[in-house]
């Protein structure tokens, strides 16, 4: 029986290579090792406001993945590399991870993982339970990947392959049907290089392979629904949507990883080399349709507006004072409105200025007042430094 299962195992790993999977292996569903980092990790409050992976529920199926499915016999892991272009971005001014520039992995893998199940269960000739994730669902894929020989746990908190570097995208399966489980990555190949940690602009990666969302440009640009603080803002730079840092001066990336040919994953040409003015420009119909299918309607327009003005002001250019001055007057959402503000008052200038205390004698919302008065404050005391220069 054994043997058969191996051979299915193989085949099955054949079947998910051809389907666009870059690595497969198999590990137990026994409780992951790894869990009471996770629980450190959540009563240090490192998880920002996503309160969702601190409640009972989602930390008990995280201890142990047959809380999720009880006859589970074997985990289905598998990983897709999606580094299809320079993973700096070149010159672009406004900065979006790679994995969002392109169509929704989730989607991707649903597709493609629903045939591979149909493809295992004619192979076997009956029907299999199965349960299938895409970061989605209360496992530590991390741990489970490792487990199955699919990589290491980075300094950066991704998950390294020797060959493609860590620009890979998890899911998993659990099935009712016990795989023989593969070996797990016994190395951990980041020995003393801390690159990551010194890159990174908020110091949000922690020593031990963790992060505190809190700090984190990928958590603040993409589930952090509220004003950004503004202690973090100039770190932000120019990312819109998520931040690849930590990933860009990984060496393992810079040596290895090779873009990757599959048409699922090639950036639209919108997010090629993305322009801030055009991210600035974009009303509710706009947003809804050039941004259909992708990862970025997640923050949806509202974030994204906040996002695209801070990284505009970042870049203290005033050729986006006119589309700032827009927005501050008339978008309807206040804290586009308020980070907008933001964005003039670390511009400058003039314009920048009269446009500030226009609005100040009508805008009615207490948090964008503070932040034109904030701005206000910002761009005279500029002036004042530079007139005692």
């Amino acid at each position: 029986m054994t043997a058969a299962l191996e051979a299915i195992k193989a085949r099955l790993k054949t079947e998910a290579l051809g389907r666009g999977f870059d690595l497969v292996g198999v590990t137990t569903p026994d409780p992951p090792p790894h869990f009471e980092i996770y629980e450190q990790w959540l009563q240090a409050k490192r998880h920002g406001a996503m309160e969702y992976l601190a409640s009972e529920r989602a930390r008990e199926r995280r201890r142990d993945p047959r809380r999720i499915m009880p006859q589970c016999r074997s985990i289905l892991v598998l990983a897709s590399s999606y580094y299809t272009t320079a993973g700096d971005m070149g010159n672009a001014e406004a900065r979006v991870a790679a994995y969002a520039r392109g169509e929704d992995y989730h989607d991707i893998f649903i597709q493609r993982l629903a045939g591979l199940m149909d493809f295992l269960q004619a192979e076997v000739g009956q029907s299999i339970e199965h349960r299938i994730y895409t970061d989605t669902g209360p496992l530590l894929e991390k741990e489970l990947a490792q487990r199955a020989g699919l990589g290491w746990i980075g300094k950066n908190t991704c998950l390294i392959h020797p060959r493609l570097g860590s620009y890979i995208l998890l899911a998993e399966v659990l099935l009712d049907l016990e795989l023989p489980p593969d070996e797990p990555f016994g190395h951990d190949r980041c020995g003393s290089c801390r690159r990551c940690l010194d890159a990174c602009p908020t110091g949000c990666i922690l020593p031990n392979r963790t992060l505190d969302a809190n700090r984190c440009i990928s958590y603040l640009t993409i589930e952090w629904k509220e004003a950004i603080p503004r202690s973090l803002r100039a770190a932000l730079g120019e990312w819109v949507f998520g931040c690849d840092i930590c990933q860009q001066v990984c060496p393992w990336n810079q040596r290895f990883a090779r873009p990757k040919q599959d048409a699922a994953f090639q950036s639209r040409p919108f997010l090629e080399s993305p322009d801030l003015t055009a991210f600035l420009e974009l009303d509710v119909e706009a947003f809804r349709t050039t941004l259909r299918g992708n990862p970025i309607r997640r923050t949806k327009r509202r974030g994204l507006m906040r996002n695209a003005a801070i990284a505009a002001g970042n870049t203290g250019s005033g050729r986006f004072v006119p589309v700032l001055v827009r927005i501050l007057g008339s978008d309807g959402e206040p804290i586009a409105r308020s980070h907008a503000a933001w964005a003039l008052g670390r511009i400058g200038g003039e314009e920048a200025r009269q446009a500030l205390q226009t609005a100040q004698t009508f805008e009615k919302e207490a948090e964008v007042l503070e932040e034109i008065e904030a701005a206000l404050e910002e761009i005279t005391s500029s002036d004042s430094s530079s007139a005692s220069d």
